[in-house]
């Protein structure tokens, strides 16, 4: 039975976080995983960037999501988000079409700032100077999307008179998105026509996805489409809630020591949201565990509680085995995909 959503489509987020195995062995599990959920008939696969941290193996999103083009068919992928200041706004414009046109026109494309500081340093830029940097990077990405040569005078980037002999298969651009929990971001994004993603507690990402509706300009976006809005979980489903809980509470265990990686190296402190136990993780939703059946219902009161209609699962974290990520999205498919099937 269908709950009150009355559209709910289903992507995969990944870190692709250390999950303390040879790396070449981790893309390839990761590539299998892609590939199962291509034929589950998921929407995307979205790939986070992070540096010098264990908390993401795929510093470069758009080197690894060129493999994922080639081992799927119908699987939409994208960097969730690209970190456009440690870019050239030209060569990112130029990546952009490359994956696009690899993959048929299947590009969906994250930016942002980023938030570690830290990483930003590692490559000579200032927090001083990122909001300036990435609005003047932004800036010349649009406007290559849509023209045949760019010019531009910046603080940060000067060009002048550049052909642009790439396109985009997708026309006027790949679909964008953002990633934030702020109501003026989400606000931004309904202006520009841009999709959203949200990590939380349903409640309160409910101001986000409202706030996105009361600003938003059309009822689609630019390729005729409804936004998503979409909320992120890890989800980990097994045969019982034992099994379940144990596979996830090791796993997150093992995505925590990731994550605090570069706080800890630095003397940082962590963010106040972030759960610091398994438990923690499951009472502030960031976590769903269970069977089935169970973790079907929880996903859709989340869903419906947050003004969402895109589940963002994240199905492989820490040192989860390639197996149980398997089972989870094969088990979303059946309990979740298949309902909202036509």
């Amino acid at each position: 039975m269908k709950s009150g959503l009355s559209r709910l489509t289903c992507g995969i987020f990944d870190h692709l976080d250390d999950d303390g195995r040879d790396a070449a062995r981790q893309y390839e599990d990761r590539l299998k995983l892609a590939e199962v959920c291509d034929s589950l008939g998921f929407y995307a696969y979205h790939l986070a960037e992070h540096h010098c941290t264990p908390h993401g193996r795929g510093p470069s999103p758009n080197l690894f999501l060129s493999s994922v083009a080639q081992r799927t068919r119908r699987l939409r992928f994208g960097p969730l988000v690209l970190l456009l200041n440690l870019y050239h706004p030209l060569r990112a414009f130029e990546e952009i079409c490359m994956l696009d046109q690899l993959s048929g026109g299947r590009l969906e494309l994250g930016i942002g700032r980023g938030s570690q500081p830290i990483e930003w340093s590692y490559f000579g830029i200032s927090a001083d100077a990122v909001p300036s940097r990435y609005t003047e990077a932004s800036e010349i990405l649009n406007i290559a999307l849509k023209g045949h040569t760019l010019s531009y005078q910046g603080h940060h980037f000067e060009l002048r008179d550049i052909p642009l002999t790439l396109r985009p298969h997708q026309r006027p651009c790949p679909p964008t998105w953002i990633a934030s929990n702020r109501v003026e971001s989400a606000q931004w994004a309904a202006a520009n026509g841009a999709n959203l993603a949200c990590i939380g507690r349903a409640c309160v990402v409910r101001n986000v996805t409202d706030a996105y509706r009361s600003h938003r300009a059309h009822n689609t976006t630019a390729h005729g489409r409804e936004p998503f809005l979409g909320l992120v979980r890890m989800v980990v489903i097994a045969k019982s809630d034992q099994d379940a809980h144990a596979a996830a509470e090791t796993a997150y265990r093992r995505w925590l020591e990731s994550f605090k990686f570069l706080y800890e190296l630095n003397a940082i402190p962590t963010p106040p949201a972030l759960p610091l136990t398994f438990d923690a993780a499951l009472e502030s939703e960031l976590c769903v565990v269970g069977t089935p059946a169970s973790v079907r219902q929880l996903l859709l009161n989340q869903m419906e509680e947050a003004g969402a209609n895109y589940l963002l699962c994240q199905l492989a974290f820490g040192n989860l085995p390639l197996e149980t990520s398997l089972y989870t999205a094969t088990a979303i498919k059946a309990e979740i995909l298949d309902s909202f099937a036509g």
